[in-house]
């Protein structure tokens, strides 16, 4: 049995059809006689989209009960059981209630797979894992629901449903999107045309992207040579000098020309690993082709015009950009060049463009990589082995009864040249070979103990050893030399790696970097030192180790970081090689300083504003809020003092009443302006104790109207560790918020449970909800959301509610209510010998609203705008 066959309606925003075109193809799969079912779609209440599921086959849901709400889920077992050839499965990011068979439903939709089915379903473009972040800042919604990338890219097809934002807005006024109650809040802030416009770029580029894979696969498969272009794709061949600037300028404008134009730069390195490349500058030339919305790639191979043309047809160019070459008029007597054996190479399909530039016809003018040094004691055994090596062997030799014969004596000559090289290099092995050839000739030439030769044999013995020596001693020596060349180079990149690593996670702190500079280069100590200009005196920005530098001069090396900056090293002087290593950790370390400064100077800004935002909003509340209940008692007052009228007894007693209300306003929002005041500036003092839950609470709702609370304390809970004035003011404060946005005739349910050693208190309310991004915002200080009325509150309530359970050691956080509202969660500890069950709830201590959709919430296809917590009506929620 094969693994079944995915198909994804991909849409930019809920409502753009991407359901309605599933179900579409549903209708023509069963008139083609497939066996087609509805294993789950969410029509929404959409009427055009309900007709649609008229006539198919639908497989009954699974009902899941959850903190005392019903929910229902896809039945996978009932759809394998049923074994249809193509079931119908939407919102393919949807979590599912806790309960179900998986926590995703694109992990049913797996299990589907798996069992050989086909599955067709839907998802949206904001609820793929990768672009999370980008879709928060677009719309200022994160997305709670989202399925991996990589389960989307292995669906075997991918079709965009496609909609421009000003259809989509008129389909939504129109009213077959949402009801019309919540289009205008829909409309004026999630499907903005803005927001909706960039939701379907990314939607474009990322079925584009992946239309690019497909179409790679597609000629890898095949074996398609031919360029195919379907798209400007633009190769940069860039050599490492400064010429590659003006290349990747002129490509990026080539681009540009072209829509969904590509620059893609490529640096051919030798696979022996030796270059004559600037390392810096190719650096600055990364830099820019990547700024320049352009892709940096490093090649290797030896056959450089070879090279590029088959990196040119691999990523399926259509262009490939070389400058014009910077050879004299007499080095191109060596070959054509790059330039015109790509030219001559390319064939029809791929267009070749010679750029000039200032360093065409200068010559080669770019620094040559130095050979590594072999060390002093290898240099020693060298000499050792190519001078005494000789002396000791020709009189061995020449002492023995049994003539070995010119041909093995010469062959020992030659090991002890070989071996002169592997230790010391070319310069002994060439003297071993002088002082060889002369012992030969003395010693075992005739006439012997002579420096002639007679026979004319052994002139030429003599010569071909001298040239197969030294061949051979070139030969070991650039392997022992580029051996250990290799190893440093592959040491500078892993230390390279490691500073590449640091600045992309920003871990690295300045005292961990100039420790690691100090075990590198194995120094004594280490120090960054700065100053303001030329004339000042330096200063120690950081150090490590037990001498302090206080400047350059007194270093033993000295690394310069711009002008004022400078890194300090002292215990040896380093080589010139290992300076290029040092001047990378010199320059991470100034960028780490500056980070450093620049996260102070950033923290420093935020208490400053944080500050100033407090000061503004304290004064706009003592000038408005406050005044308002001292308004009406003046008002009052002021009636009451009247000469003019004769007020009556009930008169009197309104007026009166008037007033004690005013006076509690007004006490009520003096009171939580002292609690923030004594909050801000760390006041507040707790007085622990171990009390029964349901002492408190009841006094905590003494203050809201009667009836609009409902209180249930189960009398097993244990008693928890609290400060009963504070747990009764935080209380108190949640439940008059929750009451004052709760539906008339909707009482505020306030309950408790145990769960392990804390207790929670949960205050209920059916308003109209907070969206997820405005949850940590209304417990901020003086937050009114929206349209809030003014006079109401200076929205300290719940600011202050958080900051009693904080400083009682415990939390206050908000969730949403299944089935619409909102739920305040108040949690405290328990008391070490409370008594009462250790849990008296679920595993799961925060609720999925599971009755939320994909298509019908901001975290499940839909903005924080949308139906069920409309951003619009839940900003009228205060602090």
């Amino acid at each position: 049995m094969g693994r079944g066959k995915l198909r994804i309606y991909l849409g930019a925003a809920p409502g753009v059809g991407k359901t309605y075109a599933m179900l579409s193809e549903a209708h023509r799969r069963i008139e083609r006689g497939t066996d087609c079912v509805v294993a789950v779609v969410e029509h929404h209440g959409r009427p055009r989209t309900e007709v649609m599921l008229h006539g198919l086959e639908q497989i009954p849901r699974r009902t899941l009960e959850y903190r005392d709400t019903v929910f229902t889920e896809m039945d996978v077992d009932a759809v394998l059981a049923r074994r249809p050839r193509v079931a119908l499965v939407d919102e393919l990011a949807h979590t599912n209630v806790p309960g179900s068979r998986n926590e995703k439903r694109w992990q049913d939709v797996e299990n589907l797979l798996a069992a050989g089915i086909d599955v067709v379903s839907t998802v949206n473009i904001q609820h793929l894992e990768s672009l999370g972040d980008v879709v928060e800042s677009i719309t200022g919604v994160r997305q709670r629901e989202t399925v991996p990338d990589e389960v989307v890219r292995r669906a075997d097809q991918i079709e965009l449903v496609d909609m421009s934002p000003q259809a989509l807005r008129r389909r939504m006024a129109h009213g077959n999107v949402y009801q019309p109650d919540k289009v205008d809040a829909a409309l004026s802030n999630y499907f903005r045309p803005g927001n909706l416009t960039a939701l379907r770029e990314l939607a474009l580029l990322w079925v584009a992207d992946r239309v690019d894979e497909y179409l790679n696969a597609y000629r890898s498969e095949h074996r398609v040579s031919r360029i195919w272009g379907s798209r400007e794709r633009i190769v940069v061949g860039l050599t490492g000098g400064r010429e590659g600037r003006t290349l990747l300028r002129r490509a990026a404008r080539l681009a540009e020309k072209g829509a969904g134009g590509e620059v893609m730069a490529v640096y051919i390195a030798r696979s022996d690993g030796l270059t004559s490349a600037s390392p810096k500058e190719l650096a600055v030339q990364r830099t820019l082709v990547e700024d320049l919305g352009g892709t940096f790639h490093h090649v290797v191979g030896d056959d450089v015009p070879a090279a590029l043309l088959a990196f040119a047809r691999g990523v399926n160019a259509t262009q490939i950009v070389l400058g014009v070459s910077r050879r004299k008029s007499w080095q191109y007597v060596f070959g054509p060049g790059v330039g015109a054996t790509v030219a001559r190479d390319s064939g029809p399909d791929l267009d070749v463009h010679l750029i000039t530039h200032d360093e065409a016809g200068k010559g080669r003018g770019l620094p040559v990589a130095r050979g590594a040094r072999l060390g002093r004691a290898r240099m020693v055994w060298g000499w050792l082995v190519g001078t005494l090596g000789p002396l000791l062997l020709a009189p061995l030799l020449a002492g023995f009864e049994t003539d070995l014969g010119l041909a093995n004596d010469m062959l020992l000559f030659l090991t002890l040249t070989v071996a002169a090289a592997l230790l010391g290099g070319l310069l002994p092995a060439l003297a071993a070979a002088v002082l060889g050839s002369l012992l030969l000739n003395w010693f075992f030439t005739s006439p012997v103990h002579t420096l002639t030769v007679d026979d004319p044999t052994n002139i030429v013995a003599i010569v071909v050893f001298i040239g197969v020596a030294v061949a051979v001693a070139s030969v070991v020596d650039l392997a022992a030399r580029r051996t250990h060349q290799a190893a440093r180079l592959r040491a500078e990149s892993e230390i390279l790696s490691f500073l590449a690593g640091s600045v992309l996670r920003g871990e690295t702190s300045l005292e961990a970097l100039l420790e690691r500079v100090r075990e590198t280069f194995g120094m004594e100590s280490v120090a960054l030192l700065e100053r303001e200009s030329d004339v000042d005196p330096w200063t120690c920005a950081g150090s490590v180790g037990p001498r302090q530098m206080d400047r350059p001069e007194a270093a033993d090396v000295d690394m310069p970081v711009g002008d004022h900056m400078a890194l300090a090293l002292s215990g040896r002087v380093l080589p010139a090689e290992d300076r290029r290593v040092l001047a990378a950790f010199a320059a991470q370390a100034a960028v780490v300083l500056d980070r450093r400064r620049l996260q102070q100077e950033a923290d420093q800004a935020k208490a400053l504003a944080e500050g100033n935002r407090i000061r503004t909003a304290l004064l706009a509340a003592v000038s408005h809020d406050l005044r308002t209940p001292l308004a009406g008692i003046k008002a009052a007052v002021s009636s009451l003092r009247s000469d003019d009228v004769a007020w009556s007894r009930e008169d009197e007693a309104e007026l009166l009443a008037g007033i004690e209300y005013g006076a509690d306003r007004l006490d009520h929002l003096v009171g939580n302006l002292l609690d923030m005041s004594r909050l801000q500036t760390g006041t507040v003092t707790t007085l622990i104790r171990e009390i029964d839950l349901d002492e408190v609470v009841p006094m905590a709702l003494g203050g809201v109207p009667e009836g609009s609370v409902g209180l249930e304390i189960p009398e097993s809970l244990p008693m928890v560790a609290v400060d009963p004035g504070l747990l009764e003011r935080s209380v108190a404060n949640i439940v008059e918020n929750a009451v004052k946005y709760s539906p008339p005739g909707t009482p505020v349910q306030v309950s408790a449970s145990a769960l392990g050693g804390r207790v929670e208190v949960r205050v209920t309310d059916r308003g109209p909800g907070v969206p997820d991004e405005a949850k940590d915002r209304i417990f901020a200080p003086f937050q009114r959301h929206g349209d809030a009325p003014r006079g109401t509150g200076v929205g300290l309530g719940l600011a202050v509610a958080r900051g009693f359970a904080e400083a009682m050691g415990g939390t206050l956080d908000a969730e949403d209510t299944p089935g619409g509202g909102l739920t305040m969660v108040l949690t405290v500890r328990a008391a070490p010998n409370g008594s009462g069950p250790d849990t008296a709830s679920s595993g799961t201590d925060r609720a999925v609203d599971a009755s939320t959709s994909a298509d019908a919430a901001p975290s499940a296809d839909t903005a924080g705008d949308a139906p069920g917590g409309t951003a619009t009506s839940a900003e009228r929620r205060t602090g």
